[in-house]
């Protein structure tokens, strides 16, 4: 059997891996910077925190009918087109509105848009990904590369411009993702017997397995809640400045990326179950450490773990996704997921906004006691996947 191509010679990995850059460039700016943006507008930490909270309530709606039907018109690359471009002009006019009851409803329809691209672009990399006998994670970590660009490029701008600014490095970034979805190849359709009835999304809900592991993604994913939201308020009013912020961010993603690159290498015999176990466990000990305002100088170590608590949850998320998922629903499970991890994550996003303006960092023990949850339902899923 042939040797798979090298990333610098396999044009659809290449294509794939522009359009995660050019997706995270907008992630790694707006994810830490974005509640700047809005202070600087003259919210409150909590109408932030219901600014950032309710448009996640999208994703409960948008995302599983979205990709359902990506899936059911076979359209992954038409559908991520379309939702770049919509994203784009609605954080456009973002940037031109004033007062929060605008900003709130230019930001849900924003959502709208962005909510399902990554869960597309995720089936979209499964599917193609899979048929070339190529791995995930490699290709997926120049999305996170460009996660460090955005949050060290944006925090080092931030020193010399002002903070409203920032809204228009989003929209520059979203821009450049509509050119790179453009230049996506388009994937080969799941085969499909003409007389052979499609695949119910129901099976995914029938099937305990998929629901102990969307049930610990969630949770662990979501207990970042309060990391993405407040973590740069609280390290801006502890006296760090905008460029040490954008590389503590970037060295969280710096283990992330360290991680998708040698995810290909790692034992066959790692089950997806104990990758996510790692994670949850990654999880817990950073949400309770930075509960008690910890050292500056531990701060690094504390952000390495973002290695476990992101991106070890995630590739066990698609190691499951990849065996355990039907090709023909792929975008539909993805979206199930994300449906599931929008609404624990607006939930949690909307009460740390309130438990963080009472109790300072202390909030992160709930952040915590989520990822508990997460640990707990990835041994139930472990247990499941060795008797089954």
């Amino acid at each position: 059997m042939a040797a798979p191509p090298d990333f610098s010679t396999d044009r659809f990995a290449l294509k794939l891996g522009l359009f995660y850059a050019a997706y995270f460039v907008f992630g790694g700016v707006q994810l830490p910077f974005f509640p700047l943006w809005l202070e600087s507008r003259g919210l409150d930490p909590r109408t932030i925190g219901v600014v950032i909270a309710v448009p996640m309530v999208v994703r409960i709606i948008a995302t599983p009918i979205i990709t359902h039907q990506a899936d059911r018109r076979r359209a992954l690359k038409s559908t991520l087109v379309l939702a770049s471009m919509a994203a784009t002009v609605a954080m456009t006019v973002l940037g031109l509105v004033q007062g929060a009851p605008a900003i709130l409803l230019t930001f849900i329809v924003a959502a709208f848009a962005f909510s399902p691209v990554l869960s597309l672009t995720d089936a979209y990399a499964l599917n193609g990904l899979t048929a070339r006998g190529r791995a995930y994670g490699p290709v997926r970590l120049w999305g996170s590369v460009a996660f460090i660009a955005g949050n060290v490029g944006a925090g080092f701008l931030l020193e010399w411009f002002a903070p409203g600014f920032l809204i228009w490095l989003i929209v520059g970034s979203l821009a450049v993702s509509v050119i790179a979805a453009l230049a996506l190849t388009p994937v080969a359709a799941a085969p499909h017997a003409p007389d052979a009835p499609r695949a119910s999304p129901k099976v995914l809900l029938r099937n305990p397995m998929f629901l102990a592991i969307a049930l610990a993604s969630g949770m662990i994913q979501s207990s970042h809640a309060l990391y993405y939201g407040f973590s740069t308020l609280q390290w801006r009013a502890a006296g760090l400045d905008g460029t040490i912020i954008g590389l503590l961010w970037g060295l969280g993603v710096a283990a992330e990326v360290a991680l998708f690159a040698l995810s290909g290498r790692l034992p066959a015999q790692l089950r997806p179950t104990t990758l996510i176990a790692i994670g949850a466990t990654g999880a817990i000990v950073r949400w309770s450490a930075m509960a008690f305002d910890p050292p500056v100088a531990l701060l690094p170590v504390l952000q390495l773990l973002h290695g476990g608590s992101f991106a070890a949850t995630h590739l066990g998320l698609m190691g499951f996704m990849a065996r355990g998922v039907p090709r023909e629903l792929a975008a539909t499970a993805q979206g199930f997921v994300s449906t599931w991890s929008g609404l624990v994550n607006a939930s949690a996003t909307f009460v740390s906004g309130f438990v963080y303006a009472a109790t300072g960092s202390l909030a992160y023990l709930v952040m915590a006691a989520m990822a508990t949850v997460g640990l707990v339902s990835a041994l139930t899923a472990a247990r499941r996947w060795q008797s089954g």
